[in-house]
């Protein structure tokens, strides 16, 4: 690694009684700390560049009497380890919810070391999907046209109820036995990878669940935020920005708990962060990852998000990895962005970021109408702002995700609407993420309740009568909107100007948003036309970038457009043109 440096927690017994020896060449312990708590010790190990991967004997003595030993391996890095690509611009994101997508091992799906049991009659219940079910559906994936999969969080969470989402870690080294193993995680990764799809892993670095060991036997009592006594977050993200703000609101918002089930982590506490980073690093080895997806981002404490985002990009300097910051205020999100101009000295090296300004705008622009303030005009004045950002083009870009209304639902179930926010989800900057089922128009008739939000998908058990993946039982426009969709992605993959280029928009007008793409000799257009009927457009007006190319080729059904005179857009649709 380029850092020499680990730390290892040990837990035992008054375990702060015995001293460790290591007689191992090249490991030397530099420091040895006890804590409040007898029943931790933490060492500190130098690992000189001569060291071999392999097993070495940590002793446990008294007075030279060895009372235990402990057999600690270093595993060997894959090649090209630390140069690995992360997602990027050309990907394009499947979100999963692996609970709830398939489920190939019924014999997982409830496990006796495991404290909730199988229930998908119950909406917020484990279903039984698992790493295998993703793993027997990764030509789906593949054919779709998806290039990485994020999967919300697989760690162990073993809390007695809602434990299937999976963000309420009880051990940050165990996948959960109701998805599989680790050895299965890794399969998931390297069969994923032979397709082309890099796997995203949801981390949390901000809380634990509530039955996490730690909780039964705290290493110090700063461990947890409010001396482990559950206060509630205010969520005024605000506050940490606010240069009037009090220091008791920004306490309350950073230092406290989402819910009782989960304890809030004092990152100020240096073993705990240390920990945390070195268990990221040791999945991204482990599993061959090319990025994480950070969940409640702002929520940690600041000086430790500095710390470890220094920490990845220092082993990784090619790695992505996205932050969750759900605010519709573009300044709050773009302030943690590497490279963002910023009101203080801060140092972030925290690449990406979750688009929810964007997401909300693309929403109200399509459904409210047109006029001086509102509609298209808000989807241009959320990307207008991207001065503000350090890189706009790699920020995550969505229509919707695991913790809100589907799609289809939030446009009241419009199709037109519906093609046309996944057209430019798929064509203006940034690495578009799609919800597992998007594909097929799911949609959750009860609003707003995270259980029916993600809804099994059709087909991922042996007892569905329809199935998403075959398209057996969908209905006509379900297999419509999966072949329109699958068209789409497959036509990205070979846009350099989508993927690289630049992105060049007019102030939206009459009902028209129109931006272009632009790489070297590859020029995209994408007119967007909100106008309840068919509407002409004059093309007069993008001259300066058309420069004198006259004809568009519709790339979804290679219709001729002749641009050196007014063209007709049909109502409610968006067009992709490749100019020549």
């Amino acid at each position: 690694m380029a850092s020499n440096k680990l730390q290892i927690m040990v837990h035992g017994n008054n375990i702060a009684e015995l001293s460790p020896s290591i007689n191992y060449p090249y490991i030397e312990i530099k420091k040895i700390h006890r804590v409040e708590n007898a029943n931790y010790l933490f060492i500190d190990l130098e690992l000189s560049p001569q060291m071999k991967p392999g097993e070495f004997e940590i002793t446990f003595s008294i007075n030279d009497q060895t009372y235990l030993t402990y057999q600690y391996t270093l595993l060997k890095r894959e090649p090209g380890s630390a140069e690995r690509l992360g997602f990027n611009p050309a990907d394009v994101i499947y979100l999963i919810t692996p609970d709830r997508f398939a489920n190939s091992d019924l014999n997982n799906d409830s496990s006796p070391a495991l404290k909730e049991t199988h229930n998908r009659a119950f909406k917020g219940g484990r279903h039984g999907g698992d790493l295998q079910g993703i793993i027997d559906h990764l030509d789906y994936i593949a054919d779709m046209g998806f290039t990485q999969i994020w999967l919300n969080p697989v760690l162990q969470n073993d809390q007695p109820s809602y434990s299937y989402h999976g963000y309420s870690t009880t051990d940050y080294y165990q996948i959960d036995g109701r998805f599989g193993t680790n050895t299965l995680y890794k399969k998931l990764s390297e069969q994923a990878k032979q397709k082309g799809i890099g796997i995203i892993k949801d981390v949390i670095l901000n809380h634990i669940g509530s039955e996490h060991w730690w909780m039964k036997d705290l290493p110090t009592r700063d461990w947890i935020n409010n001396e482990g006594s559950y206060t509630q977050t205010s969520h005024r993200r605000e506050t940490i920005h606010d240069p009037h703000s009090a220091i008791t609101d920004k306490k309350y918002f950073a230092d406290g708990w989402f819910v009782p089930t989960m304890p809030d982590l004092n990152q100020r506490n240096p073993f705990l962060a240390t920990y945390i980073m070195q268990n990221s690093i040791w999945w991204i080895e482990y599993a061959g990852l090319s990025g994480f997806r950070v969940d409640t981002y702002s929520y940690s404490d600041k000086t430790f998000l500095s710390q470890w985002t220094d920490r990845l990009v220092t082993e990784y300097p090619n790695i992505n990895f996205v932050g969750e910051e759900w605010t519709h205020n573009v300044a709050l999100v773009a302030y943690w962005q590497k490279d963002s101009p910023r009101y203080d000295d801060y140092v972030s090296k925290l690449p990406s970021l979750m688009d929810f300004p964007l997401q909300k705008s693309v929403i109200n622009g399509l459904l409210n109408e047109e006029n001086w303030a509102t509609g298209l005009r808000e989807i241009y004045q959320v990307i207008s702002s991207d001065f503000l950002y350090g890189n706009p083009n790699n920020l995550v870009i969505f229509a919707d995700n695991h913790d809100m209304n589907r799609v289809f639902t939030q446009l009241n179930k419009d199709y037109e609407l519906f093609k046309m926010a996944m057209i430019h989800l798929f064509t203006t900057r940034g690495i578009p993420q799609i919800y597992y089922g998007t594909e097929i128009l799911m949609t959750n008739p009860e609003k707003g309740d995270h259980g029916i939000i993600r809804t099994d998908f059709p087909g991922g058990w042996p007892s569905d009568r329809v199935n998403g993946f075959t398209g057996n039982g969908l209905k006509p426009k379900q297999k419509k909107a999966q072949q329109f969709m699958r068209e789409l992605l497959q036509w990205r993959k070979t846009s350099t100007a989508v993927t690289k280029g630049n992105l060049i928009h007019y102030t939206p007008e009459n009902g028209f948003y129109i931006y272009f793409r632009q790489f070297e000799n590859e020029l995209i257009m994408v007119i967007m036309n909100k106008n309840k009927k068919q509407t002409t457009l004059d093309t007069n007006r993008f001259e300066e970038v058309l420069s004198g190319k006259n004809t568009g080729k519709d790339v979804l059904n290679n219709e001729l457009y002749d641009l050196s005179i007014p063209i007709k857009i049909p109502k409610k649709s968006a067009v992709i043109l490749n100019v020549y």
